[in-house]
This record gives C-alpha cells, structure tokens and sequence, in this order.
C-alpha cells in the first residue's frame, strides 16, 4: 500500500534529494494522516459517548489532535519548500522544524486536558457500558494507527525527515494507549471494576511524553546540532579524496532544514605547491559539494609542511605524545618556527567537550612536559578547543 500511493502521488519519488520530491512526500504524509485521524476521532468519538467512556474519548480527541497535528505538518512542509529570497538567503527549510514544535504542543495541550478529566473520573466515577462493538472497532483503530505509523517511519527514513520519523513515534503511543483502552473495558467486563479514571491518567501520561519527545526532537536542529559522526565521515572522506589535499579538520555543519545544509572545513594542503594551484583544488572541492554533497561548503586553506624531515619527525613526537596521555584528543594546525635559542611548537589541542578547565589544563600541561623531555628549547602556542562533531556514535 505504501510503495504504491508513493508511485501514484509522488513524482520521481527516487530522487529523494530534490527539495520538490521532498515537498511531496511530506503532502503525501499529511494528506494520509488528516484521512486516517479524523476517521478514527469520528468512530472513537461516537463509541466513547456511548459506552461513557473518558478513556475512549480522551483516545478520540488524541486522533483528532493527530489530525490538526497533520494539517500544521501540511502547512509546515509546503512553507519549507519556497525558495530562498532577500531575507532568507538560505531558504525556509526549518519551517519544517518548527510546524513540528507547534504539533508538539498542541500533542501536549491535549495530554493536559485529559489529564485533568480522568483525574475528574476517579473522584465521581460514572457507570461504564461495556459493548463488544466498541472493542471491536478499537482494534480496529490500532491496526490503522499501526499502519500510519509504519507508513511514516518508512517515507521518514526514506527522505530523513524527524518530522516524520516523530509522527512515528506519536502513532506508536497511540497504539499503546489505544490498546490499554481496551483492557479497561475488558477488564470492567470480567470483574465488574471501573479503572477508567486511572487508564485515562496513563493514556494523558503516554500523550504528554510523545509531545515532549517530539518538541526535543525538533527543537535539537533548531538550536544547532553537532555534526553527526557519520556525516563527518562523509564529508572528510569527500574532501580528502582529492588530489592536493593532505587532511582535514574543524567541520562545522549548520542545518537550514532538511537536505539544505552549509558547513565550512579547514583542508591541509602542501606547503610546497603554489597558493594559485591548491586555491584550485579548493575551488572544484567547493564546487563539487554543491553538486554531489548538497552542501554549501566553504573551504578554509591550511598549508602543512610535507619534506622538512626535522619538521614531520617533531610532528610525530606530538602526536605520539597526545595518544599516550589521552586517545581521546587530537592535535592538528602543527606549526614549527624554529631557531637556536628557542623552537616555538605552535597547535590546536582537541579535547572532549566534557572535560573540565581542570581536566584539559592537566592534558595541556602533561603534554608541554613530554615535548620538554624531547628538547628543552621547545616553547608552545598551544590553542584548546573542541570538536564540533558529536561524540556519541
């Protein structure tokens, strides 16, 4: 089912890197979304008023929310599809990001509100009326909302949308509290107990969570995410496959939205080839990020030193030094002015990010240490900083 309205609506749905492909699987989720929601809010609605049920109701204006949710989503992903213009220069992709937030509170709004019913419940508990039907018909409910969730995990991942990937989520917890709902009921049935108030708290419980998980979600690439290890790797793989190019480091990636992103890297080039010939290397890798990466990339010239054998042996003792005190830090930017009196070591110290001024301080000085015992004329300009890749990988 899913492939085939995915060939019937979608246009080039192969080419999912194309903003316009994009645009219209996130229509597609939304239109689909807005159908099943507002189906299963009328059927769940009807049931609930009359079987008496908080429970049910509080499931059936959850779908209902589900469907403005949709219609927001809707909105969101048709903004984030318009060009970029004179006030926004990098277009308008995070509007994805923040329909997602209003979805997250709305998803909450309605947790409060049932919340605050099912507590009314279990102080003046009213007579449930247990019907097969209703059974019935919330089975079917979550064999829907299964399949809605299942159907956005899937263009989520296909396109790498967190806006779908959190409508997922958000179906997943409707299914569970869906199918306490009907363990309510069947429990009144056998043993005469109404635990509706109670099942009520754990479906407005279940509600708030998913709201909450959806606003941290899509509130990460808004405030600025660090660069995922995987899309490092990409990145640095790319850059250093090309000719002239020794190493890299200093990756930053900003998101402007889905599949719409610009980054800048420092790229290590031969010191001994000439300023125009690696400025044309870094001009086609530039180029070649746009096309090939989507990225707009902007590149940052290091030249390092790759022939004086002094100089590499010096960088060696460095780096040999950074891993026996730590593995955890890196160096680069290694620099040598040398002279009789005095040989400035001048390098940035990578260090995690949750090291303390202490911490760092302590692998900054047992590294000057190591160096010394190498050559008491060595002096450092040692820069501290931290990687802008997450260390969660």
């Amino acid at each position: 089912m899913t492939e085939f309205l995915v060939r019937y609506f979608v246009k080039d749905y192969e080419k999912t890197e194309e903003v316009s492909v994009r645009t219209a699987y996130g229509v597609l989720a939304s239109v689909v979304g807005i159908f099943c929601n507002v189906f299963l809010f009328i059927v769940k609605f009807i049931v609930g008023l009359a079987a008496h049920s908080v429970s049910v109701m509080a499931d059936a204006f959850n779908n209902l929310s589900d469907a403005g949710s949709s219609v927001i989503s809707f909105a969101g992903v048709k903004i984030a599809s318009k060009p970029a213009d004179e006030e926004h220069p990098f277009g308008h992709g995070r509007m994805e990001y923040i329909a997602a937030l209003v979805v997250s509170f709305l998803v909450l709004e309605v947790g409060f509100t049932f919340l605050k019913d099912s507590i009314g419940k279990i102080r003046s508990p009213e007579t449930l009326k247990f019907q097969m039907a209703s059974v019935v018909i919330l089975v079917l409910s979550i064999g829907v909302k299964l399949w809605l969730g299942l159907f956005n995990r899937k263009l989520g991942k296909r396109i790498e949308s967190k806006v779908m990937m959190a409508v997922f989520t958000d179906s997943m917890g409707d299914v569970l509290t869906t199918a306490v709902t009907i363990l309510s009921l069947l429990f009144f049935y056998f043993t005469g107990v109404n635990v509706d108030g109670i099942v009520g708290i754990g479906v407005a419980l279940v509600v708030m969570w998913a709201g909450i998980g959806i606003a941290r979600d899509t509130l990460e690439p808004l405030l600025g995410e660090a660069v995922d290890p995987e899309e490092y790797r990409r990145i640095k793989a790319f850059v250093e496959g090309y000719e002239g190019v020794v190493g890299s480091h200093d990756l930053i990636v900003h998101n402007y939205g889905p599949n719409r992103s610009m980054a800048s890297i420092h790229v290590e080039v031969p010191n001994n080839v000439s300023v125009e010939a690696s400025h044309e290397v870094i001009d086609r890798i530039e180029r070649d990020a746009i096309e090939k990466l989507r990225i707009f990339l902007v590149v940052h010239m290091d030249p390092v030193e790759i022939e004086d054998e002094n100089i590499l042996c010096i960088r060696k003792q460095a780096r040999d030094a950074i891993k026996e005190i730590d593995e955890s830090c890196t160096i680069h930017d290694f620099r040598v002015v040398d002279g009789k009196q005095q040989i400035n070591l001048i390098f940035d110290l990578v260090v995690p990010r949750e090291y303390s001024k202490e911490k760092q301080n302590e692998v900054e000085q047992t590294l000057r240490q190591k160096l010394k015992a190498f050559d008491e004329r060595y002096e450092f300009v040692i820069t501290v900083e931290h990687s802008f890749v997450s260390e969660s990988d």
